[in-house]
């Protein structure tokens, strides 16, 4: 029997939000299963956009399909993934109401199928909308406090892209020759949609994707001038290139071979150079000093919710406290391996108190407070000279993703 054309761009999409909802895996673990039969790039993506999009809209969808059932249907239902699934395929992708039904029904069988058509119907009788934003679960909410809907509200759209040059000398050039926009030196953005292996600069090694706030971390440390930097939770390795490209004699860190090849096969397409070391920083022991160290932990990446919207939904107490646990060992150990003058800046992509501000109390070691003059126009430390981004700030620019970071000395 041959699948309806599109279908199995939609299973795969409902079988990576089962994944996220039920399995707490992230959309990209999720889709290696779940996109393996599809070999189409068009259904793939697809497939991706559907996932990532039901993730960015859930509490939303959710509300409106309670809003159309006189029993709520409980939150594991199939019959309510596919509905998330079709209204996002309407109200996201404009895809006509009859497509969106026959595409859709067929992932369904018996009362199940009947019960999708009828609400399905029923909402797009009502010509329901999507608010302005994403509207925050509760749980998020109590986490993120007054601050939860203006972040949440800020993810309406995946991010812009934007592009770290090798050398920031060439930014005027680059931002012209890719029509794009410049928000800091060694900076160009550009609109979502081109596929960057097209893009002037690619093959020369010229750029590297990164998103700003990514890149702030490793400008903080400033040029190299041939001194020793360890890059520690290294991969995919943004920040090794960065480093690489300021000057300092970079030795690169992580525990996960296969995420290091992508660093890799970037420092050959730059031509940058760096130190590579497969090891676990909680076992391994350098054998001399670092003149600065640019720790970048493992978070439960909250901050990143502009373009993994599952964040949202799978990230609880439990993950933050085991992060939060993790960064303050890995903080210990980058302390210990400075000499007297060494620089460290630790760097998380959480939005979550406990992985951020609330790491800095026990870090043996001097800070050294952020200066808003080390920063891109429109972007201010706090008071106490940490510095805190979210989805929310340079609006007009197409926003950034959220870090802390923190920066010390010995």
């Amino acid at each position: 029997m041959v699948d309806t054309p599109g279908l199995p761009a939609r299973r795969a999409a409902l079988r990576m939000m089962d994944a996220v909802l039920h399995r707490g895996e992230t959309l990209e673990q999720a889709e290696r299963a779940a996109l393996r039969s599809i070999n189409g790039p068009a259904d793939r993506a697809l497939a991706r956009a559907i996932a990532a999009e039901v993730m960015r809209w859930l509490v939303d969808l959710d509300a409106m399909i309670d809003s159309a059932t006189r029993n709520r249907l409980s939150d594991d239902a199939k019959a309510r993934s596919v509905i998330r699934l079709m209204l996002v395929q309407w109200l996201r992708f404009g895809t006509p109401p009859h497509a969106v039904i026959a595409t859709a029904l067929p992932l369904l069988t018996g009362g199940p199928r009947r019960l999708a058509h009828g609400v399905f119907s029923t909402l797009a009788k009502r010509e329901v909308k999507l608010p302005e934003g994403p509207t925050p679960s509760d749980a998020v909410m109590v986490r993120w406090g007054e601050k939860a809907d203006s972040i949440v509200g800020a993810l309406a759209e995946p991010p812009p892209l934007d592009l770290a040059l090798k050398d920031h000398a060439e930014t005027e050039k680059w931002t012209a020759e890719l029509g794009g926009q410049s928000l800091a030196p060694g900076h160009v953005r550009l609109p979502r949609g081109t596929p960057i292996d097209e893009l002037p600069g690619f093959e020369e090694g010229a750029w590297w994707v990164q998103d700003l706030a990514a890149t702030l971390p490793a400008r903080l440390l400033g040029a190299g001038e041939g001194k020793r930097v360890l890059d520690l939770c290294a991969a995919p390795g943004g920040k090794t290139l960065q480093l690489a490209a300021a000057g300092w004699q970079v030795t690169a860190l992580d525990i996960s071979e296969r995420r290091l090849e992508l660093l890799r096969n970037n420092l050959d397409r730059t031509g940058l150079a760096a130190e590579i070391i497969t090891a676990d920083a909680l076992t391994w022991e350098p054998a001399k000093q670092f003149d600065a160290i640019l720790l970048d932990a493992p978070c439960t990446a909250t901050g990143t919710c502009r373009r993994h919207p599952d964040v949202l939904h799978r990230i609880g107490p439990r993950q933050i406290g085991e992060m939060a646990e993790l960064q303050a060992k890995l903080l210990a150990r980058a302390a210990s391996w400075l000499p007297e003058g060494g620089t460290l800046v630790y760097a998380v992509c959480s939005l979550e108190e406990e992985e951020g501000r609330g790491q800095t109390g026990a870090v043996p070691l001097t800070q050294a407070p952020i200066t808003a003059a080390e920063l891109p126009a429109g972007l201010q430390p706090d008071a106490a000279g940490w510095l805190n981004t979210d989805p929310t700030m340079l609006p007009e620019a197409g926003g950034m993703d959220g870090f802390f970071i923190g920066r010390w000395t010995k």
